[in-house]
């Protein structure tokens, strides 16, 4: 296991520990349960003609540092909508991008897209606070988690009424994401052992998930020629953070990523 993610699953498993030592802990799932449904993330990505653009809130990153930390998560989530994504990725971790699972609640109340928390999720009680939060889906990590916690995790997420998006990085992570049988994978170009990204991960990887599996390209598309070249290479849906944060007029750069997206393959 590389550094980083040595050092993130240590400090996830300090605020699990946190979680587990709230007064409330007991009722925290029990409140997720009782939750009316959320929306649907999976269908408003198939809804899209061509691919679908999740776009992320993400105030800063590992690998780059501060992007945009005074960035409001709401405006920005709005200026998303109006750029026309499918969806909205929030970064709930603190230590490394800034984010939180206030973001998170503040971007439910701003929009009515689809969101996805986004972060090392380790622990149930973790996804119970997402869906508290507003969350529709919430990320899993292949490469952060023993088969048998990624499907422990995967079926409890469904059990919340989270959509879960299952992360892969590498042929090696393949078995256990497929053998859940999942509708939705994503890929990430980012190597969690170095933090180097390679846009093409995505496009390699795509030809051994499933054709009916919606697939998402995680980390590196930087711009429409990216989503083109990702696009040809069968990929259905593309995360994108960073370059949208950084950009002098996000609302734009959304739009023009839709457009990229939604032009025949």
């Amino acid at each position: 296991m590389s550094d980083f993610l040595a050092r993130m699953l240590a400090v996830k498993a300090q605020e699990v520990r946190a979680l587990h030592a709230r007064p409330d802990v007991a009722e925290l799932r029990a409140q997720a349960l009782a939750m009316a449904p959320g929306r649907d993330f999976l269908a408003a990505l198939r809804a899209r003609p061509g691919a679908a653009i999740i776009a992320e809130v993400k105030k800063a990153s590992p690998s780059l540092g501060d992007i945009n930390p005074a960035a409001d998560p709401a405006a920005q989530a709005r200026l998303y909508a109006a750029g026309g994504a499918a969806a909205c990725s929030v970064l709930c971790d603190a230590s490394y991008f800034k984010g939180s699972l206030a973001d998170l609640a503040a971007v439910r109340a701003a929009v009515d897209l689809p969101l996805l928390a986004k972060d090392f999720h380790i622990d149930e009680l973790q996804l119970a606070a997402a869906r508290l939060a507003g969350a529709d889906a919430a990320l899993l990590i292949a490469a952060a988690l023993s088969p048998q916690r990624l499907a422990a995790l995967y079926a409890e997420a469904l059990a919340l009424g989270l959509t879960p998006l299952v992360e892969v990085h590498a042929a090696e992570e393949l078995p256990a994401a497929l053998a859940l049988d999942p509708p939705l994978i994503g890929v990430n170009n980012r190597n969690l052992d170095t933090l180097k990204v390679d846009v093409q991960t995505a496009a390699r990887l795509r030809p051994m998930i499933p054709a009916h599996v919606l697939t998402v390209a995680e980390s590196g598309v930087s711009g429409p020629a990216d989503v083109a070249r990702l696009r040809a290479a069968g990929l259905d849906a593309f995360l994108v953070g960073g370059a949208l944060m950084a950009a002098a007029d996000p609302l734009a750069a959304c739009a023009a990523l839709r457009q990229a997206a939604e032009a025949a393959r």
